[in-house]
């Protein structure tokens, strides 16, 4: 019930019937009046204070809301980033991973390598074996021109590789097949002269003996076979330099 309308109900018990208003003198019916009026104006501020206080509750109820959707807005936020972050992180780890294999590979290139090559094993760069490989390629080829050029050129950038001795060798076969016997029985001796147990060295006398005949040096062929005999006497070499000596006398 609303103060105006208390007010009414009250105004309207008191002058019920004109019969009952001389039970009352002018000044009490004024302060009750006053009185009533008093109640209900104490009630019109608890009504206006009360609904003062409704406003209030639900503007900070408002305000909540509002910022607990702001929240939860800056968690989704933050939620993503760190999602991309995340996903940040693990590209840079993988990119790190390439990279390091990558440098790994490059500087294994560059290590050197444990080969064996006519028996012999030892240790050679990647460049060393790639170029002779290249060489010998190029020999099997039967491009015997360009094998003398790669050969040549093996030994002088590698002069103390591993694979010089086997590189004489070749060398000097690809001389004679270019009919280039002098040249060729200079680089078979610098092998024997250097690797004398080298597993081509049998090869390489057989190979000298072959070109003094090519160039009508009987004796001295006949030489060179008696002393593969004797130094390599069970070697394959052998085999076919007393065939050559059988036929020589």
């Amino acid at each position: 019930m609303t103060a105006k309308a208390l007010l009414a109900l009250t105004l309207s018990c008191a002058f019920v019937s004109t019969g009952h208003a001389a039970l009352f003198e002018d000044d009490e019916a004024r302060r009750a009046i006053l009185e009533l009026r008093q109640r209900v104006d104490v009630l019109q501020q608890v009504n206006q204070r009360s609904g003062d206080d409704n406003s209030q509750v639900r503007r900070s109820l408002l305000d909540l809301q509002t910022q607990i959707e702001t929240l939860r807005m800056e968690h989704a936020k933050l939620r993503g980033q760190n999602e991309q972050l995340l996903r940040d992180v693990a590209e840079l780890q993988r990119r790190q991973k390439d990279i390091a294999q990558g440098v790994d590979e490059r500087l294994r290139q560059f290590e050197p390598v444990k080969v064996t090559v006519d028996g012999l094993e030892f240790q050679a760069d990647a460049d060393e074996k790639r170029d002779f490989e290249a060489a010998l390629a190029v020999f099997r080829a039967g491009k015997f021109a360009d094998a003398k050029t790669a050969f040549a050129g093996f030994v002088r950038q590698y002069p103390r590789s591993g694979y010089v001795p086997s590189a004489r060798f070749w060398l000097g076969n690809a001389q004679y097949a270019a009919r280039e016997y002098k040249e060729a029985i200079g680089n078979f001796k610098v092998l024997l002269s250097e690797a004398p147990g080298h597993a081509r060295a049998p090869e390489a006398a057989l190979s000298i003996a072959n070109c003094q005949i090519e160039l009508k040096e009987t004796r001295t062929a006949r030489k060179t076979l008696e002393d593969l005999l004797r130094d390599y006497p069970q070697s394959e070499a052998a085999v076919a330099a007393k065939e050559r000596l059988s036929r020589l006398k």
